[in-house]
Formats: C-alpha cells, sequence, structure tokens
C-alpha cells in the first residue's frame, strides 16, 4: 500500500514536515509495511518558506532590510535546494505582523525591504523566485520594491517619489531604465491567493485598507492614489493592472509584481504543489493523508489540502484529512475530494496543551483513521 503525507503546518504548533512524520508514524502503527512519501506542503500563506526550503533541503538567509515603516528590521528568505529558486515572504520584509497597532499608517508603508530582499537574492545568484505576498501593511502597489530595484517613481517636477501608498497621487512618469538588469531575466512567480482587482469596492484599499489602519477618508484617498498609479502604469509599462485579479492583494502588489517584474499571479497552493513535485508522486498512490491546524468552511477556499486533495481525485485517490479541529461548515470539504476528516482532540484540553503534544496526538488520530480504514474494507469489501 503507497500512502502520499501530504500536511501544511498546523500554525503555531507543528511544522509541515514534523506532521508529515507523525502522521507516518500513526499509518507504519496499522500498517507497517506500507510506503510512505512525506510531502509536506503550504498555501503560499505562513508556513511556505520553511515548507519549501525543508522540502528542497535548502537553508534559510536571515538578513536586514528596511521596514514597512522605515526603520531597519530583521528578516529572513530561503534558498531552496536546485540553487536557483529563491523564496520571499513578503510579510517579513513589510508586514503588518512586524507592527504594532499605532504604528499601523498605510499612507506611508513602504514595500522598499521586500526589493531589498529580491536585490540580495539576485546578488546570491538567484534568478527564479517564489514570492508569497500575504499579511502586507502596505498600500503602495510595489513601488518601494520597484525603487529598491532601480525604477524612479517621478512626479511632475521629476522628483522621486516619498515612501507609501499616498504618494502614489502624485506619480507622473515611471522610468524603467534603471532597473536591475539581473532582474529582467528572472522569473517570478507570485502566491497569490485573493482575486480582488487594484481599485474599487473591491480593490485594496476598500478591502484591506481598513484592517491596516485605513479610516473610510483614508480608503478613499488610496484607492484614488492607486486608480492614478494604474493610469500611468499601463501608459509607461504598456501593462494594463487595475481589474486584474490579484493584482489588488497585498495593497497592490499583485499588480507592481506584474507590471515591474512581469510576474504572473497564480494560487499559492498550485505554485507549491508543482515545486514538490506533488503530481508524480501520488502516481500509483493508494491513499492520501493531509491536513491543517483547522478545517472549516474557510478550507475551501485554496487551502493547502483542498489543493492536495483535488489532485488527487484527479486520480481516482481516496484523501483523509487530519486537523487539529474541526470549525463551523467544516463539511463542505467532503464535496472538494476530501472524503473524510478526523481531529486530534480526544479529550478537552487548552490549546497550549494540544500545541505542546501536537505531534503524538496526530500520530495517535491517523493510526485509529487507518484502523477504520481497515474495519471498512473488511466489512465493504475494497470497493465499497
Amino acid at each position: 500500500m503507497k500512502v502520499v503525507v501530504a500536511p501544511q503546518s498546523f500554525k503555531g504548533s507543528i511544522s509541515a514536515l514534523d506532521a508529515a512524520r507523525a502522521m507516518r508514524e500513526g499509518v507504519l502503527r496499522t500498517i507497517p509495511d506500507a510506503q510512505t512519501v512525506l510531502v509536506p506542503v503550504a498555501d503560499g500563506g505562513d508556513g511556505t518558506l520553511e515548507t519549501l526550503v525543508e522540502a528542497t533541503g535548502g537553508d534559510i538567509r536571515p538578513t536586514t532590510v528596511t521596514g514597512p515603516t522605515g526603520r531597519p528590521v530583521s528578516a529572513e528568505w530561503g534558498a531552496l535546494g536546485d540553487g536557483q529558486t529563491a523564496v520571499i515572504e513578503m510579510a517579513r520584509t513589510s508586514g503588518l505582523a512586524l507592527l504594532s497597532v499605532a504604528e499601523r499608517d498605510p499612507l506611508h508603508a513602504t514595500t522598499y525591504g521586500l526589493g531589498e530582499a529580491v536585490r540580495e537574492a539576485l546578488d546570491a545568484g538567484f534568478r527564479s523566485f517564489i514570492m508569497g505576498i500575504g499579511g502586507s501593511a502596505t498600500n503602495d502597489g510595489g513601488a518601494g520594491m520597484a525603487q529598491a530595484l532601480g525604477i524612479r517613481l517621478l512626479d511632475e517636477h521629476g522628483k522621486d517619489l516619498p515612501a507609501g501608498g499616498a504618494a502614489l497621487a502624485d506619480l507622473r512618469t515611471i522610468d524603467m531604465s534603471g532597473l536591475d538588469e539581473r532582474a529582467l531575466g528572472a522569473r517570478f512567480s507570485v502566491a497569490c491567493d485573493v482575486s480582488n482587482p487594484l481599485t474599487g469596492p473591491e480593490g485594496a484599499s476598500a478591502v484591506y485598507g481598513p484592517q491596516k489602519g485605513a479610516t473610510p477618508e483614508l480608503v478613499e484617498q488610496l484607492d484614488a492614489a492607486l486608480r492614478n498609479f494604474a493610469k500611468v502604469v499601463e501608459r509607461d509599462t504598456g501593462t494594463s493592472v487595475e481589474a486584474v485579479p490579484g493584482s489588488g492583494a497585498a495593497g497592490g502588489l499583485g499588480g507592481g509584481m506584474m507590471a515591474f517584474l512581469g510576474g504572473s499571479l497564480r494560487a499559492g497552493v498550485d505554485i507549491v504543489l508543482d515545486h514538490v513535485g506533488l503530481d508524480q508522486k501520488l502516481t500509483g498512490a493508494d491513499l492520501v493523508i493531509t491536513g491543517e491546524g483547522q478545517i472549516d468552511f474557510q478550507t475551501v477556499y485554496n487551502k493547502a489540502p483542498i489543493g492536495v486533495a483535488r489532485r488527487a481525485k484527479q486520480r481516482g485517490i481516496p484523501v483523509l484529512a487530519v486537523c487539529g479541529s474541526l470549525g463551523k461548515g467544516f463539511e463542505a470539504v467532503h464535496a472538494e475530494g476530501i472524503d473524510a476528516v478526523v481531529s486530534i482532540l480526544t479529550a478537552p484540553m487548552t490549546l497550549d496543551e494540544a500545541s505542546a503534544r501536537a505531534g503524538e496526538l496526530i500520530a495517535d488520530a491517523t493510526a485509529e483513521a487507518m484502523r477504520s480504514m481497515r474495519v471498512g474494507s473488511a466489512v465493504f469489501g475494497q470497493d465499497g
């Protein structure tokens, strides 16, 4: 029996790789001769960097960059085992989690540090990039990133724009001539799990601005600035970004990645699953086990377990999900390819206790689920 074990991290509790190892332990308790293939996965959000680095035998590289408020912050980026691909999560350079509530300032927050991280990876010889763009503190359309890579954003007097989304209202000219030429030959895959356009009622400012500190009046100001940005971008780069689904991700960074670096926007889970070679590893599998910290109605929105399940179902492989807890509407995952879901919780316990015992609980739950499958096979037959 071949079992492909492909969970994502249980956020705050256990990494994707360690969760996969615990699931393998549970499988082998029940079916000692099973062939298990571990494929830790992620969806482009938290944990993507670590998961891809661990899966490919790469390493995590510390750095210091300009944070969203302009002061230096400690950050990290990942070098994958292929020696060619870098993974950068913008949340680590320009993310909301880097700021206190009082420090949130979408008018002036910048993605400059993200560009610095890209530049550092270019210096190290990397020319293929996976960019995770969730969790931003910014609303600058990737302007800061562009400036860090040599692009000039100029006002009507030919002066460089200051940092932040508000300044985009004064943008009149984009000078691409200074773009780091190494970036011109690089490939940027952008993990983008939202479909918001750049502007309008569903755009970056209206939907995500408030959580970054924008009042209704500031939302209008930022949206108008991004509309001006989109017009100048289309005129000076030839790239139309304003209405593109996903261009509004991360305060317009999705659109900026397209316009400035030729980035391709894709669902984060698909980028990761392609990179770890899940399709090839599913060949000949009898069962797939996936999982995450909580499975609920939100899981169906391109979270990693659903991405895994959909690919398994294309091959007719049954899918089991092991999770920390079952949330509201978890049954929705059944229609998306997950055949059964089990929780690791066996008794009332605190989150801290469950987190501390995550590996043990995952192994136990997986073992019991495998026993149930054996009972089902005996009662209903292999095709039941």
